[in-house]
């Protein structure tokens, strides 16, 4: 599954939207095809002998005092480029609300990490331990009231396989990696990937969504075409309102078709959210302290102890919640681009490894808050190489590996030098609020001789320039999912050409083979052991800095928000996501709900001047000791 880009949340519902014109958005529920056109895909016989299999007796995790109604109001501070979840410039964060709303075969229970139902209600295993066989819900709908079939998914195929969508690794991946789809009746599929996995693992490399196939028209003019259109989905909300620039508006399905479904009930309950364009942290953060926001992320120190002592918190009208989960971290960290003259050099990279004192940097910047990541591949149980360590500030490291690449004068500055040129490297990233991190490590950099250039640019700049791979090195992480993901970042396949997740263009014959004995693994134990060595690989080149990872969440939210007892699940990466599903895990989103009572009353609590105990919740559930 491919991997997105993160960007820091400053509200705990901020995305990164685009928006159109609201008459574009209009046509989403016109077919764009003539249905006399469509293809009739071929019928297959069922083998005899599938034991069907499905999973009504997990826990649920939604609350039944949930009520229904409101509107979530968020912020978002930057557009991507298009509302296509494919193709050029798509992997934004907006992805995340496309995807969420587009439900998969099956889902992941967020707490027993079990296969649960999702858009099918039965699942086969085949003999030959590559074939997944699924019953589909026939009560399954798109947003425009079609039903959806097996040819959707058999559409799905064809789709991901064309050169049209301009997708390199949706290409490679449904035709190396997935190698069919095959249809027996309207709402019975299988799924054949290219090698045997574990069962659970078959549902999470092999899978597969539905693609409206009455919607998309796809020829050579489908990137330009689907720019701004916005497609039906299978989820609980759909795209509904869009002013270019300044908000958009999703909108709850009344009857939507999987609301009194088990693990869906009592879940995405508020009516629209809306998310406005508010391009400044500290102004979203003023919305929020007016009431004109419902909750805003407090993950960043400064807001958690400083910012936070305000009377909304101290009145008790806003609460505080620091919500521990056990999940697998995010990759934040410094990605060099090796194709940069002065970052092809390996001593290079270890000397800027060695020059960045991101310990101290935790520890005063960040308050102590956040703990050191030594890779990019942690909290993944045993596929995770836990013998790898981050290199430290050292500066006397630093001093023999610049050397070693010939950077040993100094000029007037302190700064290295070589041929006349400078040890000057710039450092793209996104968000004003990690300026001061990195400002820190500016200056703790040039006590080494480097000289770090500071280059802040909103969400889709940024994305545009990286994705192009016209960086030097990008501040930045990427999700996570159920198991490590090599072949996007790391594989030779994706170096050296634009619109891939090969940001560092690493280009290893020897990690090639890895990545490769990794992803066609049939057996558990060649996987880890082939993951672990990847990681030391990957540490080896050093063009990934691991810094830091934050194993909770902390959020500012008004009383009137309610939230389940726990009121996260072990996956949950923010508390109000209104999606079905997030950092291609589990089913996690949408379990909070607004009481408009508590609303009314907190507002005129305001006006009249009352006041209510602060809170500061702690949950510690989930928590990894």
């Amino acid at each position: 599954m491919k991997k997105k880009l993160i960007l820091t949340c400053l509200s705990v519902t901020a995305l990164f939207l685009i928006g159109c014109s609201s008459e574009e958005g209009e046509q989403n529920n016109q077919s764009l095809v003539d249905e006399s056109e469509l293809k009739a895909y071929p019928v297959s016989e069922l083998p005899t002998g599938l034991v069907w299999e499905t999973n009504n007796e997990d826990p649920v995790f939604a609350s039944p005092e949930a009520k229904k109604g409101g509107t979530l109001r968020s912020a978002m501070d930057s557009f991507p480029l298009t509302l296509r979840w494919v193709g050029p410039d798509s992997n934004s964060g907006f992805r995340s609300s496309i995807l969420g709303n587009q439900l998969g075969l099956i889902d992941f229970h967020p707490n027993t990490h079990n296969v649960i139902p999702a858009m099918a209600t039965h699942w086969a295993y085949g003999e030959d331990g590559r074939t997944i066989y699924y019953k589909l819900n026939p009560k399954a709908v798109w947003s425009d009231g079609k039903p959806v079939t097996a040819d959707d998914y058999m559409f799905t195929l064809d789709f991901m396989r064309s050169e049209h969508i301009v997708a390199p690794w949706y290409n490679d991946h449904y035709t190396n990696r997935i190698l069919s789809v095959k249809k027996y009746d309207d709402y019975t599929i299988s799924v054949t990937g290219d090698v045997a996995r574990p069962k659970v693992d078959l549902h999470y490399y092999y899978s597969i969504s539905p693609t409206a196939r009455h919607f998309h028209k796809l020829d050579e003019n489908w990137v330009r075409d689907y720019n701004w259109k916005i497609e039906p989905n299978t989820g609980p909300y759909q795209l509904s309102k869009i002013d270019k620039g300044k908000s958009v508006v999703f909108t709850r399905k009344k009857d939507w078709w999987a609301q009194d479904l088990k693990y869906y009930k009592n879940r995405f309950n508020v009516d629209k959210v809306s998310i406005k364009v508010i391009r400044d942290p500290e102004t979203m953060y003023r919305y929020f302290l007016r009431g004109e926001l419902d909750a805003f992320g407090l993950t960043l120190p400064s807001y958690w102890h400083e910012k936070s002592n305000t009377p909304e918190f101290q009145n008790g009208y806003i609460h505080k919640m620091w919500f521990y989960n056990d999940v697998s971290q995010p990759s934040q960290g410094l990605y060099l681009n090796q194709d940069d003259p002065i970052l092809s050099d390996k001593n290079v990279r270890y000397g800027i490894a060695h020059s960045l004192n991101i310990s101290k940097m935790i520890d005063t910047v960040l308050r102590g808050d956040y703990e050191r990541l030594h890779s990019g591949t942690v909290g993944y149980g045993e596929y995770s190489n836990t013998n790898i360590r981050a290199r430290e500030f050292d500066l006397e490291k630093a001093d023999s590996y610049f050397s070693a690449a010939g950077w040993n004068e100094r000029g007037p500055d302190g700064i290295r030098t070589k041929g006349g040129a400078k040890l000057s490297l710039t450092v793209t990233y996104t968000s004003e609020l990690h300026t001061d991190r990195l400002v820190f490590l500016k200056e703790e950099a040039k006590k080494a001789g480097l000289e770090l250039v500071l280059e802040r640019l909103d969400g889709a700049a940024s994305f545009k320039k990286v994705l192009e791979k016209k960086h030097q090195i990008s501040w930045m992480g990427w999700s996570t999912g159920l198991r490590p993901q090599f072949w996007g970042g790391y594989h030779s396949s994706n170096a050296h050409i634009p619109q891939t997740n090969n940001i560092t263009n690493t280009d290893d014959p020897e990690l090639d083979a890895l990545i490769d004995t990794y992803r066609f693994a049939e057996e558990k134990d060649v996987a880890i052991a082939a993951a672990h060595a990847i990681q030391e690989k990957i540490h080896e080149h050093g063009a990934y800095i691991p810094t830091y990872m934050i194993p909770y969440i902390r959020q500012g939210y008004w009383r009137w928000m309610k939230l389940p007892n726990p009121p996260g699940t072990k996956w949950s990466d923010t508390l109000f996501d209104f999606t079905a599903a997030t950092a291609n895990l589990g089913s996690i989103g949408g379990l909070f709900w607004i009481d408009e009572e508590v609303k009314q009353e907190t507002l005129d609590a305001m006006k009249s001047g009352k006041t209510f105990e602060p809170v500061t919740i702690i949950d510690e559930t989930y928590r990894v000791q």
